[in-house]
């Protein structure tokens, strides 16, 4: 828009009489009080006005001055008639003194109230205990109830922290601070709130509209709208109008939408649930039995170290595994039990395997899955958080996502399994390449790696699949094949969603979330 003579005339009425305001105190900082009060604005109309002014670069924030405002809660309201309980128990004590049992004896007071008063009284340094518990007050105990209820008349009007305390000295404040709401205080006087002023200054352009009003016939009282009230009374006759200059560009609405990623995974999950899988779920917690040792991974594995896994402090174990699935797989271990292998060749550790950790991968859902009789031929699937102390960076977070899943049948082999990932790949991250590499897991055999070609960080891999060892199944009670995969869901979404970096996926920036594509599943 051109702020020329011709631009003023698409200034909206509120603009005018602001930069009128700005004009009568040349080369001043207003703050917004002084803009609504020589504006004449109703409330909330100035603030309009300047945020307008500032989108056209008529306007310029100076100064911020932000001032801690004492006020009284609505508990403080109710006292202020009778003043603070603190300053009724210091009339109460005697110069010869009193103990607080006496005190709360009297009538018109909380005895529920009375000790964290005294102990208020106390910390103030207006009374003192002696032997016995008598309480006296110290110096003149008509100041101290003065300042203590000065205080609270000051609070019943919003007063700065800095002039209360020219007003009733360190003793009010310390009073202010003992009885100022706290978590957990629900009897508080005071709130202290916090008071922003923001002062303004006109720049070049805004000076340039306001020398431009000075000839112009513009007052701020034009009609911006036409109501029907207006047509039937004709208070529009001999008013005048404000122009719109109908070639500038709608403001942007923003709609409110659903987060790109969250209908990424729900649309995941509708997908394979019309595919008949269904849904594994479990805690963020799980014991070590079922995280590692369930799933045949040996106790002096490295993944299964502080580098490599989250542990929980507190509670740090829980109760041993259910029986037979203990025993079985600790015997898997050991020599390998009826699973006709030789095991790890180790005497098992059952208290390490009641370890509490946070699920470093999504197969734990598998295996307490395995456990607890499935359907066969059946078909699981869960949409995992997991955790691991991973380095951030642009394909690793130390939370992620995995989609973990099972599929169990008499027929199921390792092309099926192959068959499945390249869905995923294809149908779910929408991946241009895939490719499928040999791999190892303690839990699988045959096991495969499956990658896909980003076109900005090139091959990155999806997760990893295979076939679950009879070490795995037989001491769950499964006798049939079981295929399983766990990918990682957060890298397929990068690719369906085109990002190039996996922190986007979890950006506060709105303006980046509003732009970012819709995945289509």
């Amino acid at each position: 828009m051109s702020e020329g003579t011709n631009g003023i005339e698409t200034l909206h009425p509120l603009e005018i009489r602001a930069l009128r305001v700005f004009d009568r105190n040349p080369g001043m900082e207003l703050n917004e009080s002084q803009i609504k009060s020589e504006g004449g604005f109703e409330e909330g109309q100035e603030r309009r006005a300047i945020e307008l002014l500032k989108t056209r670069g008529m306007l310029v924030q100076t100064r911020e001055i932000k001032d801690p405002v004492l006020q009284l809660t609505d508990f403080g309201r109710s006292q202020l008639e009778e003043g603070p309980l603190e300053a009724r128990i210091l009339e109460l004590i005697p110069e010869t003194g009193i103990t607080q049992s006496e005190i709360r004896e009297k009538p018109g007071l909380d005895p529920e109230s009375v000790g964290p008063s005294v102990g208020t009284l106390k910390k103030l340094g207006l009374i003192d205990f002696h032997e016995g518990g008598l309480m006296t007050p110290v110096g003149n105990k008509g100041i101290g109830i003065g300042i203590l209820r000065k205080t609270m008349e000051l609070a019943s009007e919003w007063t700065p922290i800095v002039i209360l305390g020219g007003e009733v000295g360190e003793a009010g404040l310390k009073f202010v601070e003992e009885k100022s709401r706290k978590r957990g205080k629900g009897n508080a006087l005071f709130s202290i709130k916090e008071k922003v002023e923001r002062h303004y200054a006109a720049t070049d352009s805004g000076r340039t509209a306001m020398a431009a009003l000075k000839s112009s016939i513009l007052t701020g009282d034009e009609i911006t709208e036409l109501t029907p009230d207006m047509l039937r009374t004709g208070s529009w006759k001999g008013r005048q109008f404000r122009k719109f200059n109908l070639g500038l560009s709608p403001p942007r609405v923003n709609v409110g939408r659903r987060h790109p990623y969250r209908v990424f995974l729900d649309g995941l999950k509708r997908k394979l649930t019309s595919l008949g899988f269904k849904e594994m779920r479990g805690s963020l917690t799980q014991p070590e039995f079922w995280n590692c040792d369930a799933l045949y991974m040996p106790q002096f594995h490295s993944a299964r170290e502080i580098h490599d896994i989250y542990m929980v402090k507190e509670p740090g174990y829980c109760d041993s595994a259910a029986e037979p699935f203990r025993s079985r797989v600790a015997a898997a271990h050991s020599c390998g039990g009826q699973t006709g292998s030789r095991g790890w060749g180790y005497e098992f550790d059952e208290k390490r395997s009641r370890r509490n950790l946070f699920r470093s991968h999504g197969t734990v859902l598998s295996a307490r899955t395995l456990a607890s009789g499935p359907d066969v031929p059946g078909k699981y699937f869960a949409v995992a958080r997991c955790f691991r102390p991973d380095k951030v960076d642009a394909t690793h977070a130390p939370d992620f996502f995995q989609i973990e899943g099972i599929v169990l049948g008499r027929d199921i082999n390792f092309r099926t399994l192959l068959g499945l990932l390249k869905l995923f790949a294809v149908e779910i991250a929408k991946a241009p390449e895939i490719r499928f590499t040999p791999a190892y897991f303690p839990f699988t055999e045959p096991s495969v790696e499956v990658h896909m070609k980003h076109p900005v960080l090139g091959w990155t891999e999806l997760g990893g699949a295979g076939i679950f060892r009879p070490e795995v199944t037989l001491p769950l009670g499964v006798s049939v094949p079981v295929i399983a995969w766990g990918l990682g869901i957060d890298r397929m979404a990068m690719m369906a969603l085109g990002m190039n970096d996996i922190r986007d996926l979890f950006t506060r920036d709105l303006n980046r979330l509003r732009q970012s594509r819709m995945p289509v599943l």
